[in-house]
């Protein structure tokens, strides 16, 4: 499901621990800007022994966003809830009660033969009960991906499982840095990730499997303040990009305004999209120059990267270069 511009609007998903009690305040302020996607982490981020309490602080942060909500107006991302098994899904929903309804999915960490039934399962009952349409985002970090003999299996079968929700999957989203742990790598603020051939060897095998039907997002950056990390984060987003995902997964509000320009379309693509799209079905040639007279398009070559194209340019923007 990749020509729909929602697919493309998850953007820079900002991920928060869900025990963080400020983040409304934030919100409320628009201290992180209009574009962008918030993930509230009840996973990686919570101790194990915090995570009824997190919870807890989760439900009354929505309730009280809710609430503002109705005061005044402010920009509210898309939400989604970062849960540590299926069994919360429903069980939050239906806690986080008239709020529910700011809540745009779950994203499922871990995604994995062995919990992916399961849920599968929890989102499609969770939208049978909601009054709102509930999307899901599965990361593919489990390091069961890792093992060459099983990959392509795994890969393809976790896909046609999947694809029983494809409309409801916004993003199919990396772990990176789990996967790097796996190894025991960790790239520096001068370095992508995509030099590290084993990760992107199995980044790779996930675009080949699932980018032609679905929008597959970025791995994390997790620079911040470094002397480097602004250039090194625009640095792997072109690998990034080059190589197929869409959107980044971020741990800091600075980043997000990297990410937004960064995804910017050029008024070059852009117009030689607009010409694909629009080409005289009638016409006796496929294949015509550039609008800027610096390479050859072809229509039914390029009309899924114009689609692209296009749907990015709606959501992020145009840049003159």
């Amino acid at each position: 499901m990749n020509n729909s511009l929602l697919y493309y609007s998850v953007g820079a998903l900002l991920y928060c621990p869900a025990n963080k009690k400020t983040i409304v305040d934030s919100i409320i302020n628009n201290r992180f800007g209009t574009k962008y996607s918030l993930a509230m982490c009840l996973e990686d981020t919570i101790r194990d022994d915090c995570v009824a309490e997190a919870e807890h602080i989760l439900t009354d942060s929505l309730h009280r966003l809710e609430q503002q909500s109705q005061l005044k107006d402010f920009y509210i991302p898309k939400i989604f809830i970062r849960v540590r098994n299926a069994r919360q899904i429903r069980r939050l929903h239906k806690a986080f009660g008239t709020s529910a309804k700011l809540i745009k999915g779950y994203i499922l960490p871990k995604f994995s033969l062995e919990n992916a039934g399961e849920y599968i399962q929890e989102i499609i009952r969770v939208n049978e009960t909601s009054g709102e349409l509930v999307y899901t985002m599965p990361i593919f970090e489990s390091p069961s991906i890792i093992d060459l003999r099983n990959r392509y299996e795994i890969l393809y079968t976790l896909k046609e499982k999947l694809d029983q929700i494809e409309d409801r999957v916004l993003n199919i989203r990396v772990g990176g840095n789990d996967l790097c742990h796996a190894f025991g790598f960790r790239r520096h603020d001068d370095e992508s990730i995509h030099q590290i051939r084993p990760i992107a060897n199995i980044f790779s095998d996930i675009i080949t499997v699932y980018g032609m039907d679905y929008v597959v997002s970025g791995p994390v950056w997790e620079y911040y303040h470094s002397h480097n990390w602004e250039k090194g984060l625009y640095h792997e987003i072109a690998d990034d990009k080059l190589c197929g995902f869409v959107g980044k997964t971020v741990i800091y509000p600075s980043q997000i305004a990297v990410v937004n320009e960064a995804y910017k379309v050029s008024e070059n693509d852009y117009q030689d999209a607009a010409a694909v799209l629009n080409w005289d079905k009638s016409s006796h040639s496929l294949v015509a120059g550039s609008t800027s007279n610096e390479r050859m398009n072809e229509y039914k070559t390029h009309f899924h990267w114009a689609l692209r194209t296009l749907l990015m340019a709606e959501y992020f923007g145009l840049k003159k270069y």
